[in-house]
């Protein structure tokens, strides 16, 4: 069911940056749009992970490099892998008080998790081993690759709102353009939420995914239980100085704010979270 509702999005998603092209030039446009698609998508697929990365200054984990941390979480990544069937994924290391964890790259094969310093500090090892196991579980179901598609579609449908709202509709199919400046404010205004809020539903339907899957391959639910409930205090006392760009890939929504960007959040309440965990018990 969840993949399923993620392709019904991910369509509708598309379809909006259609929409956005034939809004700014007409069929020249929405093929225009179709190819800024492709291109981002592209872009994303091969790159994502190495941008991430880079953004956050991770450093490699392995028996040689930072041997210690690698000695708490290189076995019990190796153990969750051999379970759920994965290749071993490179490990990295954030210096980030916060505590927080994501995965990326664009399949199994060329996967990465990273956690933060924060993050180790914070867990006992039944608690790291279900962020672990949650991390590994966008791995296995690929939501790194859907989540990058999601986002560089959402970027071109801003890009392309921009344009319309400078430029106004052009349809060579009208003889009157008299409707162009509206069209274009109209995607200014409502094309990028539409492509938030799709693109947060997406996020929020992943994150249950890998949740359940943590809990399936530790055998249990308590272990993430435990650390959502450590990360949601935690995360808020020392917010992460992260980007809204990539709050979507954290295990925990890294940004702290107000009403309104929980209205906005790329992740289920905590509480949502936890109660769904409860219910595999």
């Amino acid at each position: 069911m969840n993949n399923l509702k993620t392709v019904l999005l991910l369509g509708l998603l598309s379809g909006l940056l259609l929409m956005g092209g034939e809004a700014l030039g007409g069929r020249q446009g929405l093929y225009m749009g179709l190819g800024l698609a492709v291109l981002m998508n592209a872009a994303g697929y091969f790159f994502s992970d190495k941008i991430a990365l880079r953004m956050y200054s991770a450093v490699p984990v392995s028996p040689t490099e930072n041997t210690r941390v690698y000695g708490r979480v290189g076995p019990m990544t190796m153990n969750l892998c051999q379970r759920m069937d994965l290749p071993m994924p490179k490990l990295w290391l954030i210096q980030d008080p916060s505590p927080n964890a994501f995965a990326t790259g664009r399949n199994p094969a060329h996967a990465s998790v990273a956690v933060t310093a924060g993050l180790l500090e914070l867990m006992n090892d039944r608690e790291l081993e279900g962020v672990i196991a949650h991390e590994l579980g966008h791995v296995s179901n690929r939501d790194i690759l859907v989540s990058s598609i999601a986002a560089t579609i959402g970027a071109a449908i801003t890009m392309l709102a921009r344009m319309a709202f400078w430029f106004g509709g052009r349809s060579g199919d009208d003889e009157d353009n008299g409707g162009g400046f509206l069209s274009g404010v109209l995607m200014l205004v409502l094309a990028p939420i539409a492509a938030l809020l799709i693109q947060m539903a997406i996020s929020r339907t992943r994150e249950f995914g890998a949740d359940a899957a943590a809990a399936r391959y530790t055998g249990s639910p308590d272990g993430l239980i435990s650390a959502l409930r450590k990360l949601e205090g935690a995360s808020r006392r020392v917010p992460m100085d992260a980007t809204p760009a990539t709050a979507h890939m954290f295990i925990i929504n890294p940004l702290s704010g107000g009403a309104l960007l929980k209205l906005f959040s790329t992740h289920p309440s905590t509480d949502q979270r936890i109660a769904r965990l409860a219910a595999l018990r």
